[in-house]
C-alpha cells in the first residue's frame, strides 16, 4: 500500500510509489497512451513524490485507462484517494497520495504544460526492455 510515508518508513515508501509509477506508466502506455513520463517529485513537492502524465486518444480510451489504473491500485493495495475529471473528460487526475496520475487530452496536456512546471524534476525511465526492444 502506497500512502504518505511516515519518516520511520521513508524508504520503503518511496521505494513502492516508484515503482507504483512505473507501473502506471506502463500500463497506460499498454492501454495506448502516448508521450507517457514519470516526474520524480521527491524533495520538489509536498504534495506527492511522482506525477504520471500520459496524452489519451479520446475521452472513452482516458475513462477506460483511468479505470484500469483505479483497479490496479486496488490489486495492489493502494486502492485511488481521489479521481477528479474536468466537465469533457479531457483531463482526468488520478490521486494514490504519493503518486499523481495526469491523463490528458493532448491539447489539454500542451495548454496547462504541466510537464514544463516540473522543469528540475527527473524523468524516469519506465520501459521495460521488452516494451522498449518493440
Amino acid at each position: 500500500m502506497i500512502r504518505r510515508r511516515t519518516t520511520n518508513d521513508e524508504t520503503g515508501a518511496s521505494d513502492a510509489a516508484e515503482q507504483f509509477a512505473l507501473d502506471a506508466a506502463r500500463l497506460a502506455s499498454e492501454l495506448k497512451c502516448s508521450d507517457v513520463t514519470v516526474l520524480d517529485l521527491r524533495g520538489l513537492s509536498p504534495v506527492c513524490d511522482f506525477f504520471v502524465l500520459a496524452s489519451g486518444t479520446s475521452e472513452r480510451q482516458m475513462r477506460a485507462v483511468a479505470q484500469h489504473l483505479e483497479d490496479h491500485g486496488k490489486e495492489q493495495g493502494s486502492p485511488p484517494y481521489r479521481q477528479t475529471r474536468d466537465g469533457a473528460d479531457s483531463w482526468i487526475v488520478i490521486d494514490f497520495v504519493d503518486v499523481v496520475v495526469h491523463l490528458f487530452e493532448p491539447e489539454q496536456r500542451a495548454f496547462y504544460d504541466i510537464d514544463g512546471l516540473w522543469p528540475d524534476a527527473p524523468r524516469l525511465r519506465w520501459r521495460a526492455s521488452a516494451v522498449a526492444a518493440r
